[in-house]
């Protein structure tokens, strides 16, 4: 890990950019696609609901509309259904923020479309939670095996890395990605 800070200088998390819900919108967006497509698909959502990403703008859209802005059907019905319970006072990201990480990541995940994955990254990019490590990330799980497996496909080289690291897994995580960024 020394080397890695040594590499990639201070860690840039980033500030959190968004509401809550264009957060979450993103992150179920972000499942299972590059960042590159994730990104030209989140736009394209983003231009359908205007300046202001709300539940009440993708409600407006039609099913067609998101679905040729490039969403699954799957997708489509997850961020409908999440807009609708905002919109209906069935869910609440102030409460979610509040509560401790295993308790947001338990209410997160009762949403349709949101795994354990999509609800930390939540926790890691919008609530800034400092301690959120990932174990189902592959590119945390590929980069763990490069820098601390001692032999291959050592299942658990993520888990017992990343335990020197609390209460700053977050920060650790960043530098996991980084060490990525020149993979080919």
């Amino acid at each position: 890990m020394a080397d890695l800070i040594a590499r990639h200088g201070p860690c840039r998390l980033g500030k959190r950019e968004g509401s809550p819900f264009e957060s979450l919108a993103g992150a179920i967006i972000g499942q299972q696609l590059s960042t590159k497509a994730a990104a030209t698909i989140r736009g394209r959502v983003a231009a359908l609901a205007g300046p202001r990403f709300e539940p009440a703008a993708i409600l407006a859209r039609s099913v067609e509309e998101l679905r040729t802005a490039g969403l699954s059907g799957a997708k489509t019905r997850y961020i409908r259904e999440l807009s609708e319970k905002v919109v209906a006072g069935e869910f609440s990201f102030e409460t979610v923020a509040g509560l401790d990480d295993e308790a947001a990541i338990t209410a997160l995940t009762e949403l349709s479309g949101i795994g354990r994955w999509t609800a930390e990254m939540f926790l890691l990019f919008h609530l800034q939670r400092a301690d959120v490590l990932a174990l189902g990330d592959g590119g945390l799980q590929r980069a763990a095996q490069q820098l601390y497996a001692r032999r291959r496909n050592q299942a658990d080289v993520l888990a017992k890395a990343g335990e020197p690291w609390r209460p700053y897994r977050s920060v650790a995580s960043w530098y996991l990605w980084r060490s990525l960024d020149n993979e080919g």
